[in-house]
């Protein structure tokens, strides 16, 4: 290479680094600017979370001295403009009975329900065969059966053991 490629390269490294530090820089001057109007904008009643994780209501704004008194439980606290953090919105609250392992939520949760997908007619057919048998048979059957393995007839007959 020769000196002239090795200066073009240079110029090139430097104006792209330029470039990616005053996009950096107008970033983060815009998100100052939203804080601050957030800030600002304050009012009395307004839920916001503190940068020390204090969730309270705006009670009074004080921009002469850039105070702000929020009540948290009861708790009347004096913070400067800088500790309020942002907005505050609770999320939503979903059991662990609602979703499966991976946290999607669970068919009876959404009001779905599996007896409203219907079976194949040879799937209805041989369902129905095999519970008829097993009904006739006295056998413990499928799905209709509880799983202790007892026949629907005894599962009903309180035990002698159960009454004392």
């Amino acid at each position: 290479m020769d000196q002239g490629q090795q200066l073009f390269f240079m110029v090139i490294i430097i104006v792209l680094f330029g470039g990616m530090m005053w996009w950096s820089s107008r970033k983060t001057r815009k998100q100052q600017k939203e804080t601050q109007d957030f800030r600002k904008n304050l009012q009395p009643g307004e839920e916001v979370i503190t940068i020390g994780g204090v969730i309270g209501k705006v009670v009074s704004v004080d921009p002469q001295y850039e105070e702000i008194v929020l009540d948290s439980e009861g708790s009347l606290m004096r913070f400067t403009f800088r500790a309020i953090h942002k907005a505050y919105t609770r999320p939503a609250f979903i059991p662990d009975s609602e979703v499966d392992e991976q946290g999607n939520p669970l068919p009876e949760a959404t009001g779905e329900s599996s007896d409203e997908v219907s079976p194949t007619p040879s799937d209805s057919t041989s369902s129905s065969a095999e519970s008829v048998s097993s009904a006739e048979s006295g056998t413990p059957g499928t799905d209709s059966d509880p799983a202790d393995g007892t026949t629907p007839s005894s599962a009903s007959v309180p035990n002698e053991a159960d009454a004392r």
